[in-house]
């Protein structure tokens, strides 16, 4: 079975994952902003082989520490869609800006709609949710029925659409046309701030709620 562990980093509070495969104890670290001694400390603490790192998206607080950890731990960076190359490009200006150490970041691997990710006897399904930035992903394990969303979706909220490469429109549609189908009953670990489920979000989100969508 998949499980997670979620770790608070960076000064804009992301929710750092370790997706791990219960069984073989194998897992994922995504979208490590920073703090990554936290991530290493979590990851001994509980055993954990890490086989690669994931990104949802190329915004600092997601990206900043990939390239020291991905150095440290001698595993490779996979995600996001390459659309996002020109966040990544920039996450050393990006670090400069905020005050916080970050290096740019080079995946060896691009990921897309329809890929799969392995980890351990585990399978994380890969959509392209563009809207919070052009290249945004999002990982999904049916077995779990666990989605990791990074900026797409918050508990009561959606990502910012007003930062480079942003785009409301495409952001609505990721979550009405990517995520909801998904199915209610998914339990989601959002980029910042407390997990939902799509079910919930459906009934009271003021931005996507089926309400507003003119869902029936």
């Amino acid at each position: 079975m998949l499980k997670a562990f979620v770790q608070t980093v960076t000064p804009f509070e992301q929710n750092a994952s370790i997706l791990f495969c219960s069984e073989t104890k194998k897992c994922a670290i995504v979208d490590p902003g920073g703090d990554i001694d936290l991530l290493l400390e979590l990851a001994k603490k509980n055993d954990l082989i890490p086989e690669k790192i994931l990104l949802t998206h190329g915004h600092i607080d997601h990206a900043g520490g990939a390239t020291e950890l991905a150095e440290i731990l001698n595993v490779e960076i996979h995600g996001p869609q390459k659309d996002d190359k020109f966040l990544l490009d920039s996450l050393q200006k990006q670090g400069q800006m905020f005050g916080m150490a970050s290096r740019n970041c080079y995946p060896d691997l691009w990921l897309d709609e329809g890929d799969v990710v392995q980890i351990g006897k585990q399978q994380l399904d890969v959509y392209f949710c563009p809207g919070h930035t052009p290249g945004h992903i999002i990982f999904f394990n049916k077995d779990s029925k666990l989605a990791i969303v990074g900026d797409v979706l918050f508990n009561g909220s959606i990502g910012r659409t007003d930062l480079p490469g942003g785009n409301f429109e495409d952001l609505i549609e990721s979550v009405k046309n990517k995520l909801w189908p998904l199915g209610r009953e998914i339990e989601f670990i959002p980029g910042h701030g407390p997990m939902s489920t799509f079910k919930a979000e459906r009934l009271s989100n003021p931005f996507v709620s089926d309400s507003v969508l003119g869902i029936k």
